[in-house]
């Protein structure tokens, strides 16, 4: 028997629902779930070479490609070292999941243009206090991402023949 009270959804949220749960963070989230962040998702036009945020800004924001490719950077002695390349489907910025937090990276559009979904991060905090979750499969998959770090950061280090300090690491801020 159908429920003629389930909530239903226009193919266009339908497409938008596929689309977010492609991103990490987002991949334990049922539609009813995801559809609390429709009203949130600002879709922002950039163009190459624009600056999407600086390291040390405040992370007000996650940024999810739509289309085009930015790229990740940390300056280092008044050069940037790319990090990554973010393409479509995949989101950067997620330390604005985490309250109180600054960008550690710089990141730049690439392409000619880019399609940044943008979720404020007054947007998140206000969702995750009404539907806690929501937060606890979010906090899940940003966990395993950075675990996923974590771990590509230690290979790096082993195939550097420990270039770099990797003490540092672990210290408290």
């Amino acid at each position: 028997m159908i429920n003629p009270f389930k909530k239903t959804y226009t193919d266009k949220e339908l497409i938008l629902f596929r689309f977010l749960r492609r991103i990490k963070i987002f991949e334990r989230l049922s539609n009813k779930e995801l559809s609390h962040f429709l009203p949130f998702l600002y879709l922002r036009h950039y163009k190459q070479d624009e600056v999407v945020f600086f390291r040390g800004d405040p992370s007000n924001a996650l940024y999810i490609v739509k289309s085009g490719r930015v790229a990740l950077a940390v300056d280092v002695n008044d050069t940037f070292e790319a990090l990554t390349e973010i393409q479509t489907n995949n989101a950067f910025g997620d330390n604005s999941l985490l309250e109180d937090s600054k960008r550690i990276y710089t990141a730049i559009v690439k392409s000619h243009h880019a399609e940044l979904y943008v979720v404020p991060h007054v947007s998140l905090i206000e969702i995750f206090e009404e539907h806690p979750k929501i937060r606890a499969k979010v906090m899940t998959s940003l966990a395993e991402l950075y675990n996923s770090y974590t771990t590509n950061l230690f290979k790096a280090y082993q195939s550097s023949f420990g270039f770099f300090d990797l003490s540092k690491t672990y210290q408290n801020p």
